[in-house]
C-alpha cells in the first residue's frame, strides 16, 4: 500500500480562553491519496478548522499537536515560514467559499492567476501568460482572454469561483483543500464546480479534499468520506455507503437532507449527546 500525500495522526487544535484552553479539534486521524476526500459536519465541527491546520493557516494562538501531520513527506509541525510559502501554491491549495474575499478588486483577473507561477517559477512573461490562459480555459470560462483582461468586478459569481480554482491550480499542485467551495452559488453553479474539480483532480493526477457540510453532495462527488462532530471525527466509509451508515449520527444527517420528498415538512432532529 503507497503512502498517501497527507497523513494525519491525532491531530488535535485547542484554543486559549479564560477557563482555560478550549479543544475544537479532538485527536483525529486520517489520510489523503490522490483521490477525492470530503470532510463532512455540521457547523463548529472541526472541519474547517481541520483544512487550516493542514495549510498552516490557524492564528498564532492556537496550540496543534499530532503523533504525525505530513504532507508528501514532509512534517508540516516543523516547517519555518519561508518553508511554508514555498508549499503553499506549489505543492498545496487552498479555495476558500467566496472569490469576493479572494480576489483582490484592484488587480486583473491575469495577474492574479499568475501569482503562483512568479513566485514558485522562473517562468518568462509570455509562457505565464499562456499557461495561465490555458487553465482559465480548463476551467470552463467562454472566454479565457476577456477574462485574463478583467478585474473581478467584472464576473459574476460563478466566473469567480473558476477564476480561483485556475490561480490554484496553475502550479499544479499535489493537494487542493476546497472549504466550502460551492456555498455562494446556486445548486446549478454548484454542480457544475465540483464536477470541474473531479474532473480536474483526475487530469492533474491531485489529491482533492473537500470540505463540506452537504451530505447529498459529497456522496455524489467524493470517493471517501470523514464525518466530524464536536471536533472528533465519527465515522469514514466510502461515500457511496453514506446511506447506510452505522452512526446514528450520520445517519440523522443524512436523513436530514432537503429533497423533493422532505419539502414543507419537518426535517428530523439528532438528539443524541453521547
Amino acid at each position: 500500500m503507497t503512502e498517501p500525500l497527507l497523513s494525519v495522526d491525532g491531530l488535535s487544535i485547542s484554543f486559549p480562553s479564560e477557563r482555560g484552553p478550549v479543544r475544537v479539534v479532538d485527536g483525529i486521524s486520517f489520510g489523503v491519496g490522490r483521490e477525492v476526500v470530503a470532510i463532512v459536519g455540521e457547523s463548529g465541527s472541526g472541519k474547517s478548522m481541520t483544512g487550516r491546520a493542514i495549510m498552516g493557516l490557524l492564528p498564532r494562538r492556537a496550540e496543534v499537536r499530532a503523533s504525525r501531520l505530513t504532507f508528501d513527506g514532509q512534517d508540516l509541525t516543523q516547517l519555518s515560514v519561508s518553508a511554508w510559502n514555498r508549499l503553499r501554491g506549489s505543492g498545496l491549495g487552498l479555495i476558500l467559499q467566496d472569490p469576493k474575499y479572494s480576489l483582490n478588486p484592484a488587480h486583473k483577473v491575469g495577474r492574479q492567476v499568475e501569482e503562483a507561477l512568479v513566485l514558485h517559477t522562473r517562468l518568462s512573461a509570455s509562457e505565464r501568460r499562456e499557461r495561465a490562459l490555458d487553465m482559465l480555459a480548463k476551467v470552463g470560462l467562454p472566454d479565457p482572454l476577456r477574462a485574463y483582461n478583467s478585474y473581478p468586478a467584472a464576473l459574476s459569481g460563478g466566473m469567480g469561483q473558476r477564476v480561483m480554482i485556475a490561480a490554484m491550480l496553475i502550479n499544479r499542485p499535489k493537494l487542493l483543500i476546497a472549504d466550502e467551495p460551492t456555498s455562494a452559488l446556486d445548486r446549478e453553479l454548484q454542480d457544475q464546480i465540483l464536477t470541474l474539480l473531479k474532473s480536474l483532480s483526475g487530469e492533474l493526477g491531485m489529491g482533492l479534499l473537500l470540505i463540506s457540510h452537504d451530505l447529498q453532495q459529497v456522496s455524489r462527488y467524493a470517493e471517501r468520506v470523514i464525518v466530524m462532530r464536536k471536533g472528533k471525527i465519527e465515522e469514514q466509509m466510502p461515500a457511496a455507503d453514506l446511506k447506510d451508515a452505522n452512526s446514528q449520527y450520520t445517519q440523522a444527517l443524512w436523513a436530514a437532507r432537503p429533497s423533493a420528498a422532505t419539502y414543507g415538512t419537518r426535517l428530523p432532529v439528532y438528539g443524541g449527546d453521547a
